[in-house]
């Protein structure tokens, strides 16, 4: 049965992705994308529930042909492919980067290693479930979500031709790449559904076709093939190094023996260095921030469960394998270094997907931080800040998308006092805004441990408590302006369902009387997403012992006493605690005073600042009297310090100290 479920996980996609392709009627591909999703839900949770411990499989054959020499095949037919769209685009870097790859890698399988076949193919264990879980889960609700998003999408293009088919079928393929890669124990098979991931973002960022969207794609093509000339290189290295095809074997190259460190460090740094480029870490964090450009769904997806997220499980997987190195060190050092600077560009934005852009760089440059500082507490940490990470953010690109759609603007300060006119969407963005910076939510725990086990390397965990501290300030202002503005009535009478007002009004945009008007496409997968940020949050102690104690267990067998006990109000460690239930009642209660405040007769809640002079007498008129004694009218707004920290002004001088840093690295690795 395991064999079926794996099977389901990575081929699926593929025959979903073809028939959503093929097919022309929308309501049949919509059939299509909700069959694949709820399929691939099922069968995540099923490995999960029936998967105990690692288990390696290898397929033998699919349809009669043997499944290494068809990957082998595919490699090179993507690689060709995308060697001949190089040459439509003219772009001389991508060719180069294509052939470095192709002929490098065609003397590999031809001439040092003909027909190597590795053994397990497939290692399924704990970090590997993770992923599969968020792949499957958050993804799906992704694509379901795009099912409506593309209808209005291409309405305003003005398209005379759907392009969903094509979009469609990137969008699921994407799925299946990622299970591939994170099931794969061969080095080879990781590389091609490496590969997959970076082909399917180039045509995804660039589906609109514009000139900025075909040149930033490009953008993200480029850098993410300069990752896949460090893997090729990695995959040369190590059978050079060792003479032996058992270290292509994931798990035996972790694994090695001491004698083998030294030789292997240096593929090591090549790997992570395909890891840094695949999450956008500095410097190459431009080509995320360009993915802005595609469809919501796009930027969910490449940002929550898929595209970034396979740097972060590579590098994060392999930490066992250099730890206690210089590599280690400099990873966390750098990493923290991008959560750090990303954190401060989010500051300075008011758009709101290039704030979730930065802060996603931010988060990947913390997760990848903990897999240097390489210790028990910190593996823990990583693994938690995925988990959480990719519901939030997949949560808050598909209200951003949302609202953009409803106000035509993306821009945060067009989102004041949008609590009035959206107010079942705007309570889901602030829960998912809620959910990535305060207690007792997952986010801000995994923080908490990230700190504590970066404590023994001091400039690491400088950067990360100030990156913390500059990732709660652009939060708090977003969630804020959806409460402020002039008039501010917090809750309707007609919305007025008691204490839980806000939760009843979310549930109630699945009814038909509901002001709610999106489809169930559309609220699904926010409802689904905002709800199970809150549920597993309280639900840590049962997430860390089902899910990551393992992992951590698998991470050094016997080597390591549990950094962190769990009991029923949350987690313990030697240095301090993190209460969930606790802090989760006190929230509580402080959230009903405010609702029996609001519930007040006539209350309301006003954010006419004062202009230090006479108020107009109508406070429904944003006016104060000015110079010469007139009335002007004033307009609230945020201060974002573009002159100081703007992204014009800071970014030549954050990419110029993080190439310095890789450079220190691989200098001191080649040494």
């Amino acid at each position: 049965m395991v064999d079926a479920l794996i099977g389901i996980s990575v081929l699926l996609p593929f025959i979903g992705a073809i028939l959503c392709f093929l097919t022309k009627n929308p309501r049949g591909r919509a059939a299509i994308i909700v069959t694949t999703g709820v399929l691939l839900t099922l069968s995540s949770l099923l490995l999960f529930q029936n998967l105990h411990g690692p288990y390696l499989y290898t397929p033998g054959s699919l349809l009669g042909l043997n499944v290494n020499s068809l990957i082998t095949f595919a490699d090179f037919a993507l690689l060709f492919i995308i060697l001949g769209i190089a040459f439509k685009l003219g772009n001389p870097l991508v060719i180069l980067l294509t052939l470095l790859q192709i002929v490098p890698l065609a003397y590999f399988e031809l001439k040092m290693a003909p027909h190597v076949e590795v053994t397990p193919a497939f290692y399924i264990d704990n970090l590997a479930l993770i992923m599969n879980l968020i792949i499957s889960i958050v993804g799906s609700l992704i694509c379901i979500f795009g099912i409506r998003y593309m209808e209005e999408h291409e309405h305003h293009l003005h398209l005379k031709k759907s392009r969903q088919p094509r979009f469609f079928f990137f969008l699921v393929l994407f799925l299946g790449a990622m299970n591939g890669l994170v099931f794969s124990n061969n080095l080879l098979w990781l590389y091609f559904f490496w590969e997959v991931t970076t082909f399917c973002s180039f045509m995804l960022i660039g589906h609109d076709k514009t000139e900025i969207a075909i040149r930033n794609a490009t953008r993200a093509l480029w850098m993410n093939m300069t990752g896949g000339v460090a893997f090729v290189a990695a995959i040369i290295f190590i059978f050079y190094n060792t003479q032996s095809m058992e270290y292509l074997s994931l798990q035996a190259l972790i694994n090695h023996g001491p004698g083998l460190t030294t030789a292997l460090l240096l593929p090591f740094a090549l790997l992570c260095f395909a890891g840094f480029t695949k999450a956008a870490q500095v410097p190459f964090q431009s080509w995320l921030c360009g993915a802005m450009v595609a469809p919501t769904p796009v930027s969910a997806l490449l940002h929550s469960s898929t595209m970034v997220k396979a740097g972060v499980y590579l590098v994060v997987r392999m930490a066992p394998g250099y730890q206690g190195t210089f590599l280690s060190t400099m990873v966390a050092t750098f990493c923290a270094f991008t959560f750090l600077t990303a954190s401060a560009l989010a500051v300075n934005m008011s758009n709101g997907k290039k704030i979730l852009a930065y802060s996603t760089i931010a988060n990947l440059g913390l997760i990848i931080a903990c897999a240097g500082i390489n210790t028990p507490a910190a593996i823990i940490a990583a693994v938690l800040l995925i988990i959480f990470h990719a519901i939030s953010k997949g949560l808050l690109f598909l209200c951003v998308g949302t609202i953009e759609h409803a106000i035509g603007s993306r821009d945060i300060e067009d989102m004041r006092g949008l609590y009035n006119t959206m107010p079942a969407v705007s309570r889901i963005t602030i829960v998912g805004i809620l959910t990535m910076m305060l207690p007792p939510f997952g986010a801000l725990m995994s923080k908490w441990m990230a700190i504590e086990s970066a404590a023994h390397i001091p400039w690491v965990v400088v950067m990360v408590a100030l990156g913390s501290g500059l990732t709660v300030l652009f939060w708090a202002r977003w969630a804020g302006l959806f409460v402020s503005g002039p008039h501010l009535k917090v809750f309707e009478a007609e919305e007025n369902q008691g204490f839980f007002a806000p939760i009843v009004t979310i549930f109630k945009g699945f009814s038909a009387k509901s002001k709610w008007k999106d489809p169930a496409s559309i609220k699904v997968p926010l409802v689904t997403l905002a709800v199970a940020a809150i549920v597993l949050s309280l639900g840590v102690p049962w997430l860390y012992t089902s899910l990551v104690d393992p992992v951590l267990a698998s991470y050094k067998p016997g080597l390591f006493v549990k950094p962190f006990e769990t009991g029923p109000m949350g987690l313990t460690s030697g240095v301090g605690a993190f209460y969930v239930l606790p802090i989760f009642l006190v929230s509580i209660i402080g959230y009903l005073a405010a609702v029996i405040a609001a519930k007040q007769k006539d209350h309301r809640v006003f954010s006419a600042p004062y202009m230090c002079g006479e108020q107009y007498p109508d406070i429904s008129q944003p006016k104060f009297r000015s110079h010469l004694n007139s009335w002007k009218d004033y307009v609230a707004a945020n201060i974002y310090m573009q002159e100081f920290i703007g992204e014009d002004k800071i970014s030549y001088w954050i990419n110029s100290i993080a190439l310095i840093i890789l450079i220190v690295l691989f200098g001191e690795v080649l040494r």
